[in-house]
């Protein structure tokens, strides 16, 4: 047995592991304010980010599932490492060699058992790539080659050749000090009659790195005609390596996906080098399993995904009845992300590898410019397995696609969608189409897709729904007027009650433009926040106005002003939005012969105010 790790090397470990970097490594973290540094907390699922990091004192806390600590309990509690392991591995990471108190420096095989196999792992990922350039491996060269890619992409991607001997890699690493047991239990080999038989052989190998970038596992293509196996076999579940957590290619793409607010989910290891290659530097693949609910967590954390209306997820599927199944079981997930969520679909059924190979790069980055909402897809999908030309299959495919609308959440969502089924359908009936979608939505539970749900005892208003897009934006807006008047200034109070769609946003507009509106305000503070308590009587609106007092906007003050004018220009965006949908609706309803004066009249009306949206989305996204 190791001796105890000594208490002056724990003191260097946590010296020297920020808890800042080793936080931000597995989700993305924004300034708070404060000091204070805020994401999505990896121990619980939640919409809105409750997970505070404080790095000034080394410490961590969720206050939505309150667990917190410092840099040794979030790695001990995210990966399940006893304090040990943790240390061990913190200490991997900073480069520290670690002393015990029972004789001295401890050789690699006493330590704790994820860093040996992880350990096992990196040499395995280091003895594939050195045989990529053996003559034994034309084979996998001829692969690469054929798809595109060149020895510097295969070194960048860590990409290698196992040999066809039945044991040449166990017979390396047991040469490197480690053991059988470690080689079976991390699925680098499996037993044999005389010992342990490599996992893979005769095949082309990626390496599989987990967020940190450890290698974790590895998957293998069949290269060779005698090689009975299936096409693809990855490493089997093991203490390091659990598919339904791991996206092959996160370690690459964390960064662009914290950037650029985008995640793209493809299919297979090529098709993710093709698309970093091509200039889609945030793609990501499952490895051997369908995209599931802890991949949802894991890119979560990365997008920051919270209801700002900015982030998306574009899925990447065949046009083939297997691409729309895949479609149709990644819509019963989509809406545990807050994100916008597309399908990215190439007609000729080509994967981004093959594209790539076939139309250049810019074809790879014009098949994810071209995505299309996820919903639509699954519903078109749906839609076109029937004969539209009779009422008959109308009316089936209304049938069929009405629980996939029922489904939606968003209650404004769903009635567009219903809106546009009615139009893919050709029935140009919307009551027919709600009617129906109403009639699922109530049999599939409690009327998600029915009418509203009654107020609360009292009469009260049922509370708005932070993870709104709408609402989020509305509630921003309300939290800067009170914090921060004067960065709001007259463009606030000139808004109207009319920008605001719950009515307990729309009493507190009114309360502040009561009480003098923002000018008044000045620069805010307790004079600014007594004066709007004091202008109202309602308890209700005083506790609103309280909590939007103390509640943190989400910006810092070094962004503030920028982040106050994009979120005026968001708010009055949708406010447009709103008004485009009704002269639209008007539009439709009108004969543009018979009535050609007033269609003429509403057209130049939608034509003001779609150049008027277009300035203020720029706004909101330039500011």
């Amino acid at each position: 047995m190791a001796g105890r790790i000594s208490d002056e090397d724990i003191a260097l470990v946590r010296e020297r592991s920020a808890i800042a970097d080793v936080v931000g490594e597995h989700i993305q973290l924004r300034n708070a304010g404060g000091g204070n540094l805020k994401g999505l907390c990896p121990f619980h699922e939640e919409k809105s980010p409750s997970f505070n990091v404080t790095p000034a004192r080394g410490y961590w806390y969720c206050f939505g599932c309150g667990e917190g600590g410092d840099v040794i309990t979030f790695v001990r509690k995210l990966d399940h490492l006893s304090f040990a392991e943790a240390i061990e591995r913190l200490a991997q990471r900073a480069g520290i060699q670690l002393r015990y108190e029972q004789g001295g420096y401890v050789p690699g095989r006493e330590q704790g058992e994820r860093s040996r196999l992880v350990e096992a792992h990196r040499a395995a990922a280091e003895f594939y790539a050195s045989l990529l350039a053996a003559p034994e491996a034309a084979p996998g060269r001829r692969f690469l080659s054929e798809r595109g890619f060149e020895r510097v992409d295969a070194e960048h991607f860590g990409v290698g050749y196992a040999p066809a001997e039945w044991d040449r890699l166990a017979r390396h690493l047991l040469g490197r000090g480690f053991t059988v047991n470690e080689l079976i239990k991390g699925g680098l080999a499996r037993e044999g009659r005389r010992g342990p038989v490599d996992r893979f052989r005769g095949r082309l190998v990626w390496p599989i790195r987990d967020i940190t970038g450890d290698v974790i596992g590895f998957g293998a293509r069949k290269l060779l005609d005698n090689d009975d196996g299936p096409k693809y076999l990855n490493t089997p579940e093991s203490p390091i390596y659990k598919k339904s957590t791991v996206l092959y290619g996160i370690d690459l793409a964390k960064r662009e996906i914290s950037k650029r607010s985008q995640a793209v989910v493809v299919e297979g290891y090529t098709d993710v080098m093709a698309c970093h290659l091509a200039g889609v530097p945030t793609a990501v693949a499952t490895c051997g399993t369908a995209f599931g609910e802890e991949h949802i967590k894991v890119l979560r954390r990365l997008l920051l995904d919270q209801a700002e209306f900015r982030g998306e997820v574009v899925f990447t599927f065949d046009g083939d009845s297997a691409g729309q199944k895949a479609a149709l079981r990644a819509f019963a997930d989509e809406q545990k992300f807050v994100t916008q969520t597309f399908v990215a679909v190439q007609p000729d059924g080509l994967d981004p590898c093959d594209l790539r190979v076939k139309q250049g790069d810019a074809a790879v980055r014009d098949l994810v410019a071209a995505r299309e909402p996820l919903f639509a897809f699954a519903i078109r999908s749906v839609i076109s397995r029937y004969e539209l030309t009779t009422n008959e299959g109308r009316l089936a495919a209304l049938d069929a696609a009405a629980p996939l609308v029922a489904a939606i959440k968003d209650s404004a969502l769903r009635g567009r969608y219903a809106v546009d089924l009615d139009r893919w359908l050709g029935f140009m009936d919307e009551r027919l189409v709600l009617r129906r979608i109403q009639e699922v939505g109530a049999r599939q539970g409690g009327g998600r897709g029915g009418p509203e749900r009654p107020a609360r005892r009292g009469g009260a208003p049922r509370p708005a729904d932070p993870a709104d897009p709408v609402i989020r934006i509305e509630i921003e807006a309300l939290k800067l007027a009170v914090q921060r008047p004067a960065l709001m200034g007259p463009e606030f109070d000139a808004l109207g009650a009319q920008a605001f769609t719950v009515p307990e946003h729309v009493a507190l507009y009114e309360l502040i433009t009561a009480a003098g509106g923002t000018v008044a305000g000045g620069p805010g503070g307790r004079e600014w926040v007594d004066m709007l308590l004091a202008a109202t009587e309602d308890d209700a609106l005083r506790a609103l106005a309280t909590r939007f007092a103390v509640d943190p906007v989400a910006a810092d003050l070094a962004v503030e002003e920028r982040y106050g004018q994009a979120v005026l220009a968001r708010l009055a965006e949708i406010a447009v939005t709103r008004a485009l949908t009704q002269v639209k609706a008007k539009m439709e309803r009108l004969n543009p012969i018979e009535q050609q004066q007033e269609y003429n009249r509403l057209f130049g009306e939608l034509v003001a105010l779609e150049q008027q949206r277009r300035v203020l989305r720029e706004r909101a996204v330039g500011a």
